[in-house]
């Protein structure tokens, strides 16, 4: 559309500028002279859609709009190029009666060969923004202050040549007729105001089309930044110019990406010093490292399972699965201050041995805590004191150690205790025997109200074959190394 309009305009301002600066022209009517613009700019028009196709289309994207500059500039230049021969010929014009009108084309090539190179910056942004594609900025590109500095002074040349010209032919339709010279004013006034309009209205699409760009680009980085500032690391922004702003776009993907990667580097390294501190409890224990990956991923299974249940959609979103699926391993961390002749007892702990064995959940509580006091507020570390906590209390008020009950026990305690409670039915101690997955499971049903949450109970019957795969998977008899990107950190 807007290039028809722009073709349309053109036809219609040259019918009524030529007139305007060549005493020539302005002998022929105007129904001929807009003939003759017509039959110059149609095939112009036609050819347009075919060199587009050839040489734009195909062209690689940060080189599009170049090219689209040049070729619709080119074709108007080519239009005023044909006029100018069939005036010369058909009407023995003189050539500088054809400059004159290759001036106007060149003017008003300028502005639409502008407007739509920027139109064309808007077609690439969506597309590049719908295909997720990137492409890679040269760095060599004309910077905007002179962009806008050329716009600027083509415009004040274009208009003070006209200006001059128009000049030129009243001086001469003057000396050459018995005008007046306030006829002539009066002329000159009416043919200065229709080019100055000419040119405002030009001036004015450009601003509000390349203001309309500006504002695409500052929304497509701002969006990034929030974006970032949000916690997601996944965003960047759709650079599909060649200039400034695709520079900053470019250096922003870059910065994003490198702030993904170490953050992830970060998060990975955390991971795997917590596997390895809850490995050495665990270890301390009689018990392997393979237990707090199963336990971590009975906790997130049924997390999973849970945030789609009215009563957890809130308490359970992804970031918060998350946090639990990374805070799980810590739950016995505790242990390690347990002596060994009560942790090591391969038999039955008495009454008092009992007891001292419940203060690894008060032990582990708190040196999160300490952490959490030199770190500050870490919703990491809250989760995790609060599973260490809490992961031995049970439904009915009856565990420890501070004989909590049904909802006062933290959700992320009533995830861990039936994991756990699952994980040590299923595996080989030194006192006891493997159980198999169906014992298991009439343990935990019969601990339905008592021992477990009803709620976590019913998740975990509705899921069971996700345990079993847990548990297969990362069974006492696999291999679990640590993983070679952490490695070559």
């Amino acid at each position: 559309m807007r290039v028809k309009i722009h073709y349309v305009v053109s036809v219609l301002v040259l019918t009524y500028y030529s007139a305007v600066v060549c005493p020539y022209i302005t002998n022929l009517t105007v129904p001929t002279r807009l003939t003759i613009f017509i039959y110059a700019f149609v095939p112009m028009y036609l050819f347009r859609i075919l060199l587009l196709k050839l040489f734009v289309h195909n062209a690689p994207y940060l080189s599009r709009v170049k090219r689209q500059y040049f070729l619709e500039l080119g074709l108007f230049v080519t239009a005023g190029l044909i006029v100018t021969i069939y005036d010369l010929f058909s009407y023995s014009f003189p050539l500088t009666s054809g400059l004159k009108v290759i001036l106007g084309t060149l003017a008003l090539g300028f502005f639409a060969a502008t407007d739509l190179s920027i139109e064309l910056e808007r077609k690439l942004y969506e597309h590049l923004k719908e295909t997720g594609e990137e492409v890679k900025i040269s760095g060599r590109y004309v910077p905007l202050p002179i962009k806008f500095l050329t716009v600027a002074s083509m415009t004040l040349i274009f208009i003070t040549i006209t200006g001059i010209l128009i000049i030129l032919k009243d001086i001469a339709y003057l000396h050459a007729t018995t005008a007046t010279i306030s006829e002539v004013a009066g002329s000159f006034e009416i043919e200065s105001s229709f080019v100055g309009a000419v040119f405002f209205i030009e001036l004015i699409n450009l601003i509000v089309s390349y203001s309309l760009n500006t504002k695409i680009f500052f929304d497509n980085e701002n969006k990034a930044l929030t974006d970032v500032a949000e916690g997601n690391l996944k965003s960047r922004v759709t650079v599909s110019t060649d200039d400034e702003f695709g520079v900053m776009g470019a250096y922003t993907n870059k910065m994003i990406s490198d702030l993904q990667q170490r953050t992830e580097e970060l998060q990975h390294t955390q991971e795997v010093t917590i596997l390895s501190l809850a490995s050495l409890a665990e270890t301390r224990d009689n018990e392997t490292g393979a237990h707090i990956l199963r336990t971590q991923r009975y906790v997130k299974a049924l997390s999973e399972h849970l945030k789609h249940h009215s009563k957890f959609s809130s308490l359970l979103a992804e970031d918060v699965i998350n946090l639990l699926f990374q805070s799980a391993p810590l739950h016995d961390i505790g242990k390690v201050g347990i002596r060994d002749a009560i942790l090591l007892k391969p038999g039955k702990l008495t009454d008092e041995e009992f007891e001292e064995m419940k203060k690894h959940t008060i032990y582990g509580y708190n040196a999160l805590q300490e952490g959490q006091r030199r770190l500050g507020s870490n919703s990491f570390l809250r989760l995790a004191g609060e599973i260490t906590i809490s992961h031995h209390e049970k439904w009915d008020g009856t565990g420890y150690p501070k004989g909590l009950r049904h909802e006062d026990i933290p959700l992320s305690g009533r995830l861990m205790a039936l994991a756990d409670v699952y994980d040590a039915l299923i595996s080989k101690r030194v006192y006891k025997d493997a159980f198999p997955h169906g014992t298991a499971k009439e343990i935990i049903v019969k601990g339905k109200g008592s021992h477990f949450d009803p709620d976590m109970c019913d998740a975990f019957l509705a899921i069971e074959d996700e345990f079993l795969g847990i548990a297969e998977k990362y069974g006492d008899h696999t291999t679990h190394k640590i993983p070679e990107k952490v490695k070559t950190m």
